[in-house]
Order: C-alpha cells, then structure tokens, then sequence
C-alpha cells in the first residue's frame, strides 16, 4: 500500500439519547450524538408495531388470504 494516501481511523464515541455508548473507529474522530441506536429502536427491540391504515391488511388478506397453500 501506499503510505500517506489513506486516512488515519482514530476512536469515535458515539452516544445515544438512551444513554448507550458505542466505540468504534471512523474517519472522523471524537464524539457523535444519536437519537436512536440498536439497543432502543423499535425494529432491532421487537417493539415494532403494525399499523393498518385504511384496513389495507384486511383488503390483502382477502385477496390472498389462501395464498402459501392455506386454502
């Protein structure tokens, strides 16, 4: 490899409003401010809710209810 051409990766801090912290390594060092991370979103804590706007499940469940060999 080439020397001088590549940037350096220094530690990079990064904290969530939960008050989780994770240390990584990054181009751009320091501390980096989070609003939401792996440990308290929705999708990664199993939180998640389904919305059904507009009855759109039911409508699909109608068309293709039996659909996957449940008829």
């Amino acid at each position: 490899m080439k020397d001088g051409i590549h940037p350096e990766y220094a530690t990079l801090e990064a904290t969530c409003s939960c008050g989780n912290v994770v240390k990584t390594r990054s181009t751009k060092p320091g501390t980096m401010y989070l609003d939401v991370c792996s440990a308290c979103h929705p999708f990664y804590t199993g939180k998640q809710k389904v919305l059904d706007t507009g009855g759109r499940i039911d409508k699909f469940q109608k068309r293709f209810g039996g659909f996957g060999g449940k008829k």
